[in-house]
């Protein structure tokens, strides 16, 4: 009977977990039993999809909002921190450019609002963008597709270190494909220390950077990171 259940399980694509959740539930009637049986299972797809998207994110780190100390980000008016937390700028498709020194905590908040996207059910991935360029420059076109579907997929792109590095002309005209790909489609959320106007000095194209300012601008909320890094305030060296 167990290699019967086992059959229907796998070609009905059930949980694993069938055999064990099932002998545990407690029900006055049948109907009670399927129910319960049917949420249990319904639960544990929804958990191993948010576990399977974790993993699947590109976060270095995990990080979380709990604690996050928010006194030295600058919030925009239209962006209270309940409002933050909610993400609900990402149902409306807006965009976030999280601005402030290095270190101040714009990457630990760009993956904490990625991993609560996931939490909520939703897709987030994750690269940095010198990062990212690299791997879409490789000629294995079957990777960059595969990037590109990710991407797609996702409800929220992150690109961390933007402006870190420069790039060169082919590398600014894939991201610009990038963010034009995304625009009103999904939301980006980018980490920088590079103001509007230096832009320029690593994408090397005056037209593309306006573009490319065009597009994230249009729909976003810039929040302003005030304090220093926190790896030197917290650093053992005084």
């Amino acid at each position: 009977m167990r290699e019967e259940i086992a059959f229907y399980q796998k070609n009905l694509k059930l949980s694993n977990n069938l055999m064990e959740i099932y002998p545990s539930i407690e029900a006055d009637t049948q109907e009670e039993f399927l129910l319960i049986l049917l949420k249990e299972l319904y639960e544990d797809r929804i958990e191993k999809r948010r576990l399977r998207n974790l993993n699947s994110a590109g976060f270095e780190l995990m990080k979380s909002l709990e604690g996050y100390d928010f006194s030295e980000v600058r919030l925009p008016e239209g962006l209270p921190l309940p409002t933050l937390e909610s993400l609900s700028f990402l149902n409306k498709k807006e965009n976030l450019i999280l601005y402030g020194a290095a270190q101040a905590g714009k990457t630990h908040l760009g993956i904490a609002l990625g991993v609560q996207a996931i939490n909520q059910g939703k897709k987030a991935v994750f690269y940095r963008v010198h990062d990212l360029i690299h791997q879409l420059e490789a000629q294995d076109g079957k990777k960059a597709e595969k990037i590109h579907k990710k991407i797609k997929m996702a409800d929220v792109l992150i690109l961390d270190e933007w402006g870190y590095l420069p790039l060169h002309q082919e590398g600014a005209r894939i991201l610009f494909d990038i963010v034009s790909s995304c625009y009103e489609t999904k939301s980006i959320i980018i980490t920088t220390n590079i103001e509007f106007g230096r832009w320029k000095g690593f994408l090397f194209d005056e037209k593309l950077t306006a573009a490319i300012v065009d597009r994230l601008v249009h729909h976003s909320h810039m929040l302003i990171f005030t304090g220093e890094s926190y790896r030197m305030k917290h650093s053992l060296i005084k």
